[in-house]
Protein backbone atom coordinates (compact mmCIF):
# COMPACT_ATOMS: atom_id res chain seq x y z
CA UNK A 1 0.00 0.00 0.00
CA UNK A 2 1.18 3.53 -0.75
CA UNK A 3 2.29 5.61 2.19
CA UNK A 4 0.94 9.11 2.62
CA UNK A 5 3.55 10.29 5.14
CA UNK A 6 7.05 9.22 6.14
CA UNK A 7 8.19 8.17 9.62
CA UNK A 8 8.53 11.81 10.70
CA UNK A 9 4.99 12.68 9.60
CA UNK A 10 6.04 14.63 6.52
CA UNK A 11 3.91 14.09 3.38
CA UNK A 12 5.32 11.92 0.61
CA UNK A 13 4.05 13.58 -2.60
CA UNK A 14 3.68 10.49 -4.76
CA UNK A 15 1.39 10.62 -7.79
CA UNK A 16 -1.41 8.80 -5.94
CA UNK A 17 -1.18 11.21 -2.99
CA UNK A 18 -1.18 14.27 -5.26
CA UNK A 19 -3.99 12.96 -7.49
CA UNK A 20 -6.12 12.13 -4.45
CA UNK A 21 -5.59 15.59 -2.97
CA UNK A 22 -5.62 17.61 -6.19
CA UNK A 23 -8.99 19.29 -5.60
CA UNK A 24 -7.95 20.42 -2.12
CA UNK A 25 -4.59 21.69 -3.36
CA UNK A 26 -6.29 23.51 -6.25
CA UNK A 27 -8.59 25.40 -3.89
CA UNK A 28 -6.19 26.12 -1.04
CA UNK A 29 -3.09 26.90 -3.11
CA UNK A 30 -4.66 28.74 -6.03
CA UNK A 31 -2.97 32.08 -5.41
CA UNK A 32 0.50 30.50 -4.98
CA UNK A 33 0.07 28.44 -8.15
CA UNK A 34 -1.25 31.39 -10.16
CA UNK A 35 1.71 33.55 -9.08
CA UNK A 36 4.14 30.78 -10.03
CA UNK A 37 2.53 30.35 -13.47
CA UNK A 38 2.53 34.10 -14.07
CA UNK A 39 6.22 34.20 -13.23
CA UNK A 40 6.96 31.28 -15.59
CA UNK A 41 5.02 32.95 -18.38
CA UNK A 42 6.77 36.28 -17.83
CA UNK A 43 10.29 34.84 -17.65
CA UNK A 44 11.20 31.37 -18.98
CA UNK A 45 14.45 31.41 -16.97
CA UNK A 46 13.77 28.80 -14.22
CA UNK A 47 16.01 30.64 -11.76
CA UNK A 48 13.73 33.68 -11.73
CA UNK A 49 10.77 31.73 -10.35
CA UNK A 50 12.41 29.56 -7.71
CA UNK A 51 10.89 31.52 -4.84
CA UNK A 52 7.37 31.34 -6.31
CA UNK A 53 7.89 27.62 -6.92
CA UNK A 54 8.95 27.10 -3.31
CA UNK A 55 5.84 28.93 -2.12
CA UNK A 56 3.59 26.73 -4.26
CA UNK A 57 5.35 23.58 -3.08
CA UNK A 58 5.23 24.67 0.56
CA UNK A 59 1.49 25.31 0.23
CA UNK A 60 0.80 21.92 -1.35
CA UNK A 61 2.83 20.06 1.29
CA UNK A 62 0.99 21.99 4.00
CA UNK A 63 -2.35 20.95 2.52
CA UNK A 64 -1.24 17.31 2.41
CA UNK A 65 -0.11 17.41 6.03
CA UNK A 66 -3.35 19.06 7.14
CA UNK A 67 -5.50 16.56 5.23
CA UNK A 68 -3.60 13.64 6.71
CA UNK A 69 -3.99 14.99 10.25
CA UNK A 70 -7.72 15.65 9.84
CA UNK A 71 -8.73 12.66 7.68
CA UNK A 72 -6.08 9.98 8.09
CA UNK A 73 -8.13 6.82 7.51
CA UNK A 74 -10.23 7.99 4.54
CA UNK A 75 -7.17 9.59 2.95
CA UNK A 76 -5.11 6.43 3.33
CA UNK A 77 -7.94 4.35 1.83
CA UNK A 78 -8.32 6.70 -1.14
CA UNK A 79 -4.58 6.98 -1.76
CA UNK A 80 -4.24 3.20 -1.46
CA UNK A 81 -7.00 2.68 -4.02
CA UNK A 82 -5.49 5.22 -6.39
CA UNK A 83 -2.09 3.56 -6.02
CA UNK A 84 -3.52 0.08 -6.62
CA UNK A 85 -5.51 1.15 -9.68
CA UNK A 86 -2.79 3.43 -11.11
CA UNK A 87 -4.64 6.69 -10.42
CA UNK A 88 -7.89 5.67 -12.14
CA UNK A 89 -10.49 7.90 -10.46
CA UNK A 90 -13.37 5.84 -11.85
CA UNK A 91 -12.28 2.79 -9.86
CA UNK A 92 -12.02 4.64 -6.55
CA UNK A 93 -15.33 6.53 -6.35
CA UNK A 94 -16.35 4.96 -3.03
CA UNK A 95 -13.04 5.92 -1.39
CA UNK A 96 -13.14 9.38 -2.96
CA UNK A 97 -16.63 10.05 -1.59
CA UNK A 98 -15.61 8.93 1.91
CA UNK A 99 -12.50 11.12 1.77
CA UNK A 100 -14.38 14.19 0.54
CA UNK A 101 -17.08 13.64 3.16
CA UNK A 102 -14.47 13.47 5.94
CA UNK A 103 -12.50 16.42 4.53
CA UNK A 104 -14.92 18.55 2.52
CA UNK A 105 -13.66 20.93 -0.12
CA UNK A 106 -13.69 24.46 1.27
Amino acid sequence: MAKVVDATGEPIPTSSVLMSSAKHIEIKCMSENVEFLKCKKKDPNPEKCLDKGRQATRCALGVLKDLYQRCKDPMEAYVGCMYYYTNEFDLCCKEQQAFEKACPLD
